[in-house]
């Protein structure tokens, strides 16, 4: 099976734990992700893509480490402001929200795909009610999105690097959560 393993930046990836599975890096951000992605599978095929890296978490009962298979993605920014409050476009064809099957015995999670990392209480407050997420990325559907139109199966694999709440990064915990995220998604590559 060929598989590329997609990350937005490379302190996500410890490159000594995939020796002979190819990588591409992609920038932070669904723009450079699905940029980066559309012109690699352009020129490369695969039979699975898996979107790994860190994320915010939203939902208290997971935990800071945990490792989770993101199985819904949302473009959580994508509609209109109609006074205060926000609506998808229901007169153009967008596609906002990405399922997949779980391919994994890891907890299955829905995701938020985001322009603007969450920091601001009344902003967390109003994606809870409107979506009610478990964790948030950059680049989630983005890459789920590329995939879809690629018909190449993708699954994401992501390790819980902080709560979501007013930024404060000394009480994140990268280095456990990128530890755990790479052993995780050595065993999935090297599954039978």
């Amino acid at each position: 099976m060929k598989i590329l393993l997609i990350a937005a930046t490379s302190d996500e990836i410890i490159k000594d734990f995939f020796p002979n599975t190819e990588m591409l890096i992609s920038g932070v951000g669904m723009a450079n992700t699905t940029y980066g992605l559309t012109k690699y599978l352009c020129a490369n095929f695969y039979d699975l893509v898996i979107n790994m890296g860190v994320v915010g978490c939203y939902n208290p009962a997971i935990e800071i480490g945990d490792v989770v298979e993101v199985v819904e993605d949302t473009f959580s920014e994508i509609g209109f402001e109609n006074g205060m409050k926000f609506e998808e476009f229901s007169d153009f064809e967008i596609t906002n929200t990405f399922k997949v099957k779980g391919k994994t015995n890891l907890q299955k999670v829905k995701g938020i795909t985001v322009n603007t990392v969450h920091g601001n209480e009344a902003s967390i407050v109003k994606i809870v009610d409107r979506l009610n997420p478990d964790v948030e990325s950059m680049e989630g559907a983005a890459c789920f999105m590329v995939c879809e139109k690629f018909n190449i199966p993708c699954m994401q694999i992501r390790a819980i690097s902080n709560k979501v709440e007013k930024r404060n990064k000394t009480i994140w915990d990268m280095p456990l959560a990128i530890k755990n995220l790479n052993t995780k998604v050595q065993q999935i590559i090297d599954e039978p």
